[in-house]
């Protein structure tokens, strides 16, 4: 057990935890954000891939990120954070790495050329006349590399918000979890600015390698920054006894660790916390991942715009940085809890019923992007900002209701079901888009590609209503789980 020192004054080391979550969950997005910025101007060309294919690619992500998360959840658990989060990283580090070498491998499977360079090995693919079988090689290992990329970072927000458990009181959660979940908006406004750029001038191959071997920098900085608040040298006692003020007695805390093991899935299934959790995720994660995947594509097909172009850039960028709005997500219900004398799940659910009306906006995206294309970007960089600060409060809805030993179990069933209604949004997505756009769709006005994104916007739309509607059914009130044995 550490010794601490009375100094009079509070240590204020959980803010450093918070960067380090911070710059893992940005890492966490840019390797999420290298494909979708590569593969309509520099992969699908060489492949021949089309919005389908690209949606199969990223619904499969979705599903195998799902399935990961509800086990990644339970693994944290049993690791704990620290070596949970280790795993994670390095693991979904090694998957973005491997995306650069799908072009070779393609290489040696379709024409036999496997000792080759990333250049030699699209020259040769280009020589292969069946471009069905370029098409569904290619598609097969990106999938391969982005099965690995969603195991690992399946664990990222299941031990972000354990490790934010830990060191903050439940008062304070929210403010901490929008503040490391910032790092999404973050990875998403660097990305393009710098993985196209990679992309153009060393080609698409050293964007995934590149923005890969961050994580593997990162996890230095984990294994000697990290431990326990009650054993950290540099977490003073004023500061312990300030990120324990919740009073959680001493019995609760050591059964913590022993029956860390013991909850089930059964268990929690029979909580309708949990059923809310899981449906407020599924209804709105994908919400979230169509306009990380899919606005790059949105910009190149329906305004000609190249992610590579300075003009695309900027707008994504000014898009991202719109969303940064969304720290405000984690101060509002703070705001509640003092200002107000709420308790903590009251002040996060009337704070996500302000963030659910803003999404709304999207409904008309497409028709004002008939005026200019800034009027979509603006509008999706506030429906990004919304997502944002709803998901660092339902994020933290689980901290309020459930034991520290089932949090991460939690947010992996939490994630599951996120996943699958990503799943469904990318893949309906791709087909909707071939199918408007090869069939000269015709929907309210718009037609072709234009009108399968106003579908889309449209379900994005009220996807929060929704979710908060049937959460504040199942749970109207602040009720703790007090018999999770």
């Amino acid at each position: 057990m550490k010794t601490t020192h009375v100094t009079g004054k509070k240590s204020n080391y959980r803010w450093t935890i918070v960067a380090m979550l911070f710059m893992a969950t940005t890492v966490n997005y840019l390797d999420r954000q290298v494909l979708s910025l590569t593969w309509k101007d520099f992969i699908a060309p060489e492949f021949h891939w089309t919005d389908n294919d690209y949606g199969t690619i990223t619904a499969l992500f979705s599903l195998f990120y799902a399935i990961s998360l509800l086990f990644a959840g339970r693994l944290v658990d049993w690791l704990d954070t620290k070596k949970g989060f280790m795993w994670a990283i390095g693991v979904w580090s090694l998957g973005a790495v491997l995306h650069a070498f799908c072009g070779i491998a393609s290489s040696g499977i379709l024409t036999g050329n496997w000792l080759v360079g990333f250049e030699s090995a699209s020259h040769h693919i280009s020589t292969v006349e069946d471009i069905s079988k370029v098409i569904n090689v290619s598609v097969t290992l990106f999938i391969f590399a982005r099965l690995v990329l969603a195991v690992g970072e399946a664990g990222n927000f299941p031990a972000a918000i354990k490790a934010t458990a830990e060191f903050f009181p439940k008062k304070d959660r929210a403010y901490a979890t929008s503040i490391f979940n910032a790092g999404a908006t973050v990875g998403a406004l660097a990305a393009p600015l710098v993985i196209p750029v990679l992309a153009k001038y060393f080609g698409w191959e050293s964007a995934f390698i590149v923005i890969g071997a961050l994580g593997f920098i990162w996890m230095g900085w984990w294994q000697f920054g990290y431990h326990k608040p009650e054993v950290h040298p540099k977490v003073n006692k004023e500061e312990l006894v300030y990120i324990t003020q919740d009073n959680e007695d001493a019995k609760l805390e050591e059964n913590d660790g022993a029956t860390k093991n013991k909850v089930s899935f059964k268990q929690l299934a029979k909580y309708k916390q949990t059923w809310a959790f899981a449906f407020g995720k599924f209804m709105t994660d994908g919400v979230w991942w169509f306009y990380l995947f899919w606005t790059p594509a949105y910009l190149s097909s329906v305004y000609g715009m190249e992610s590579s172009d300075p003009e695309a850039q900027f707008a994504l960028f000014i898009l991202y940085g719109i969303t940064l709005l969304s720290i405000i997500g984690g101060w509002l219900p703070t705001y509640f809890v003092d200002k107000k004398g709420m308790n903590p799940y009251a002040g996060r659910m009337k704070s996500m019923l302000i963030f659910a009306f803003f999404p709304l906006l999207a409904v008309v995206a497409q028709p004002l992007g008939h005026v200019t294309y800034w009027f979509p970007v603006i509008i999706i960089g506030i429906a990004g900002a919304a997502h944002q600060a709803w998901s660092a409060n339902i994020f933290t809805t689980v901290g309020d209701m459930f034991p520290k030993s089932a949090i991460a179990t939690v947010t992996g069933i939490g994630g599951l079901a996120g996943g699958l209604g990503s799943t469904l949004i990318n893949k309906g997505s791709g087909m909707l888009f071939d199918f408007s756009a090869n069939n000269d769709l015709n929907f309210l006005g718009f037609k072709g590609i234009e009108a399968g994104y106003f579908i889309i916007f449209t379900i994005c739309a009220f996807a929060y209503l929704i979710g908060w509607i049937v959460m504040k059914t199942l749970v109207p009130r602040y009720e703790p789980i007090t018999d999770l044995e």
